[in-house]
């Protein structure tokens, strides 16, 4: 069963789960509810209405009607959301759907861009059509194709890397069909995702600008989404991660690789710890878009969040991670240089 981050599943009830893992348990794959089929919905997919929910509404609908997808697996006394793999109906890949777009491209105007966007990667980035691929509601074939973004997957660390590269010198050509997004939409963005003062407006588009993963093909939004390959993943299944409390430090990024994948990972050195704590740690792992490859390698940075244990039966030590992103407000858990960039 060939099931990765960004992949798709449809259940025998006709919902579509999100998988957001590499690791799974022997009888689950670990994954966040979509799309659920709903009469008065504005979507439509083999012949059912369907409606997007949000985090809050996916808890509800499975604690009222699928309790049995919310299970205690590797984290202490948090449940976690998956589908037992008898429950599964299909496994929709991003790299054959993409290939069904570019196969139709010229069914609609949504998927002409969607093509348009994997030819620019493969022909000015050289990254192959296979390690490509759509997801969100197009994968779920939900999307709304003139009002939907495009959800584009680059598999490899090194291919989405060369991907936000090129982004980086077509956003400003004028001859190109790639666009920077403008101030509006970072506006609109920043007050869905920036709930305290860790961050003012200014400061998140300036982040949010560097990071060359989101902009705009004729008008559509579109997002470079980050999926390892397999020969790259130094993930194990046989972690248990224990929450130990808030903490604040000050360190260098020294690896820097990872900040764009699922969660972000970022290797750190030159620890000092300002709260919490003096607990060696090895990595600040991110859970929310606005941190995935907001610092990059040699920056010196402050990162505040909720220290977690990470124990496994081959260490001879615990090990310990600054988890950023442990609730959807993140109250008081960011990273930032030390630094602002603005002054």
């Amino acid at each position: 069963m060939i099931v990765r981050p960004r992949y798709f599943i449809e259940t025998k009830d006709n919902l579509f789960f999100a998988v957001n893992g590499y690791c799974h348990p022997d009888d689950y794959i670990i994954s966040f509810l979509r799309y659920i089929p709903d009469e008065n919905g504005e979507r439509e997919y083999n012949g059912k209405k369907y409606s997007k929910v949000n985090s809050s509404e996916a808890y509800e609908y499975i604690s009222k009607f699928h309790p049995d997808y919310l299970f205690l697996w590797n984290v202490e006394n948090k449940k976690m959301m998956g589908v037992p793999k008898d429950d599964i109906k299909e496994i929709h890949s991003p790299i054959k759907r993409l290939n069904e777009i570019r196969e139709n491209r010229d069914k609609n105007e949504f998927y002409e861009k969607v093509a348009l966007l994997s030819d620019i990667f493969h022909e000015e980035a050289d990254i192959a059509f296979d390690d490509m691929g759509i997801t969100g509601s197009t994968l779920a074939h939900l999307e709304i194709s003139d009002s939907s973004d495009i959800d584009f997957i680059v598999f490899g660390l090194e291919n989405h890397r060369r991907a936000r590269n090129l982004y980086g010198k077509l956003k400003d050509d004028p001859n190109s069909v790639l666009d920077r997004i403008d101030e509006d939409y970072w506006k609109r963005v920043y007050k869905k995702r920036i709930h305290d003062n860790s961050m003012s407006l200014n400061e998140f588009m300036w982040y949010e600008s560097r990071k060359n993963n989101r902009g705009l093909i004729k008008g559509t939004l579109f997002d470079i989404l980050s999926t390892m390959n397999p020969e790259e993943l130094e993930v194990s299944d046989n972690l248990f991660y224990r929450p130990l409390g808030n903490m604040k430090i000050k360190c260098t990024i020294i690896d820097d690789s990872q900040s764009f994948d699922t969660p972000a990972i970022y290797k750190i050195g030159n620890l000092e710890i300002l709260e919490g704590n003096p607990l060696n740690i090895e990595k600040i792992v991110s859970y929310t878009h606005t941190y995935a490859g907001e610092v990059q390698n040699n920056e010196v940075v402050i990162a505040s969040g909720v220290c977690e244990e990470v124990t496994d039966k081959s260490y001879k030590e615990k090990k310990y991670n600054l988890v950023v992103g442990t609730t959807r407000e993140s109250i008081n858990e960011y990273i930032k240089l030390q630094k602002n960039p603005l002054r």
